[in-house]
């Protein structure tokens, strides 16, 4: 059997001497190296709904992969795609590093400048492993993704956009739809000023912020901290004390994003307008990844402003991004295939109406879900929820019977 192999690898000069080496190993097919973590997860979640045959046996994570470190690499391709052996190469294989190796997943370690003799065992190792762990998940079957839900980040273009209320609704429309055993979950990642927690009246002792420093997020601490709203929507908002926020780190974003999404089917995070490590990690760790903007053109620049920057820090790339149009109209002047053609993101098909009037009493009283289901700019919310797969399409309204009277 032909084990295939596919580098991680972001240096160039690396990845061609360990391509030549792996290409020497006995029934071994190198494949095309990609050069960071965001694209190796992206390149393995497009497999994962094909058969068997089509995700690599092997992974070779070099370790000074990036953005995410490469333990966090490794944890998350063992979490999320476990019929895939993982190992890490390394210039100081030292024995700390091969514990927290092995407990992040990898099926084994391998030194810099690698040897034939040793990574032909790690290699030889990690596939067998892939083998059977395929043969017990069964071999003509699709492989299905490890214990995970799927993260949708949203993610204002500036200040005022309509960010935090779409994310409340796509958050609505995917717990309303009732097709989620395990729930869903909205997290308030605008740590500094997060309003989820006003657009519901929640009043709650715990934030995310008290998440921070807590070494083993476990299913009772998360427990202790969401608060679960009487829509049936689990909610981390934000804490009231904006200063708290520089509690949240990078890591601990990562690993509280990792605990819910273990638990729950959906998590839609509002990660605000001012990016940071925290929702910087959301946005990476997402599988789609929302960007609203209004129709004017300091808002398009503004959408035009992240992106690049989601690409310089190697978050997210321009085309992985989805731009969402609120407060549209026929007479703006800046229409959906103009965003797209600047920015260089998809545009949602669904764009947003301006409607003021419909949200006005919900806001006030912080009950957005009672929202006009019948209003323009939830019907528009909600199909945007459809077109991103949270929820089932809505059905068409029906047509008032138009008749002269006689």
């Amino acid at each position: 059997m032909t084990t295939r192999i596919l580098p991680v690898v972001g240096d160039s000069d690396t990845a061609r001497s360990l391509i030549t080496l792996l290409s020497q190993l006995p029934d071994s097919e190198p494949l095309r190296p990609v050069p960071d973590s965001t694209t190796l997860l992206d390149t393995l979640a497009a497999l994962v709904h094909e058969s068997l045959t089509g995700l690599p046996e092997v992974v070779v994570i070099h370790e000074a992969v990036g953005p995410l470190p490469a333990l966090e690499v490794i944890r998350e391709v063992a979490l999320r795609f476990p019929a895939v052996g993982v190992v890490l190469v390394s210039g100081e294989p030292t024995p700390g590093l091969y514990a927290a190796a092995m407990d992040a997943g990898a099926r084994g370690l391998a030194g810099l400048p690698a040897s034939y003799d040793e990574l032909a065992g790690r290699v030889a190792a990690a596939a067998q492993w892939a083998v059977g762990m395929r043969r017990h998940l069964g071999a003509g079957e699709t492989v299905q993704q490890g214990p995970g839900g799927r993260i949708v980040a949203v993610c204002g273009a500036k200040g005022g956009v309509g960010g935090t209320l779409l994310a409340t609704q796509l958050a609505l429309a995917a717990q309303r739809s009732g097709g989620y055993e395990r729930g869903v979950a909205l997290i308030d990642l605008d740590l500094l000023c997060g309003d989820v927690g006003s657009y519901f009246d929640v009043q709650f002792r715990r934030s995310v912020a008290d998440l921070a420093g807590i070494a083993d997020i476990t299913p009772q601490v998360l427990a202790e901290a969401t608060f679960t709203h009487e829509t049936g929507l689990s909610m981390l908002i934000a804490p009231a004390e904006g200063e708290r926020g520089e509690d949240v780190t990078d890591a601990t974003a990562r690993q509280l994003l990792t605990a819910v999404r273990s638990r729950f089917d959906v998590v839609v995070v509002d990660c605000g307008s001012q990016m940071n490590g925290a929702n910087a990690t959301a946005v990476e760790l997402a599988d789609a990844a929302v960007l609203v903007t209004t129709p004017d053109v300091i808002a398009v620049r503004a959408v035009n402003r992240m992106v690049r920057m989601w690409d310089r820090l190697r978050i997210r790339k321009a085309q992985d991004t989805l731009t969402v149009i609120n407060r549209h109209s026929r007479a703006s002047h800046i229409q959906p295939q103009l965003v797209a053609r600047i920015t260089g993101t998809q545009v949602a098909r669904n764009v947003i109406p301006a409607a003021y009037k419909e949200l006005r009493e919900a806001l006030d009283a912080g009950r957005v879900q009672d929202l006009d289901p019948r209003g323009q700019v939830r019907r528009a919310m909600w199909a945007l929820a459809a077109e991103l797969g949270l929820a089932p399409p809505p059905s068409a309204p029906s047509g008032r019977r138009r008749g002269r009277r006689s």
